[in-house]
């Protein structure tokens, strides 16, 4: 790992990005000039590819569900070790997320609520992939998902990708988001999955 930039508030964090396109940023929710949700945004808008940690003192929902809407990967209390840190910035530069599971509940309890989209649905995503979209919406990482199906982690990123792709979503919480907006997953799958 290599740290590329350091910022001292969220407009330079922005530029930085932008100039920098880090594989990850690590940032928090409150930094002077502009806040932690606006700067994801912004972020997202000027490097899409770099991915977004959000390292804070903050655990409240409304701030996370903001950050995660705004397109941040993930989020970790500033709490954490040190070791549970660089895992984080692993997993996100890997293409999964870093999410509490009470933050996983609450997007689908919100996503359940959220206006059903008309398409056809059940055509958009192939077998393998709803399987892997349902996989994910458990919570299980890539190497999870690779040994339950009997496939290299390189064919489930491949996957992964093209649902992210059909589904027009950037991040996995996004996917398990839109998954259940349009009746690709269920609550009741999610919950049974979580419980057995």
């Amino acid at each position: 790992m290599e740290v590329v930039a350091e910022a001292s508030d969220g407009e330079e964090a922005v530029k930085l990005a932008s100039e920098s396109k880090p594989n990850v940023a690590v940032m928090d929710i409150v930094m002077p000039k502009l806040n932690g949700i606006e700067a994801t945004r912004r972020i997202k808008e000027g490097a899409p590819d770099t991915a977004i940690l959000i390292l804070t003192a903050y655990d409240d929902d409304e701030y996370i569900l903001g950050l995660l809407d705004a397109g941040a990967a993930g989020y970790l209390l500033k709490s954490a070790r040190g070791r549970d840190l660089v895992g984080a910035i692993r997993a996100i530069r890997s293409g999964e997320s870093v999410l509490h599971p009470k933050i996983i509940a609450k997007l689908l309890e919100r996503a359940s609520r959220a206006p059903v989209e008309e398409h056809k649905a059940s055509e958009l995503l192939s077998k393998r992939e709803s399987e892997i979209l349902n996989l994910l919406t458990s919570g299980m990482s890539n190497k999870e998902i690779a040994g339950k199906l009997f496939l290299s982690q390189r064919t489930v990123k491949a996957h992964l990708t093209n649902i992210f792709n059909k589904l027009n979503v950037a991040s996995r919480s996004e996917a398990i988001v839109k998954g259940l907006q349009w009746g690709l997953v269920t609550l009741e799958n999610i919950e049974g999955k979580s419980q057995g």
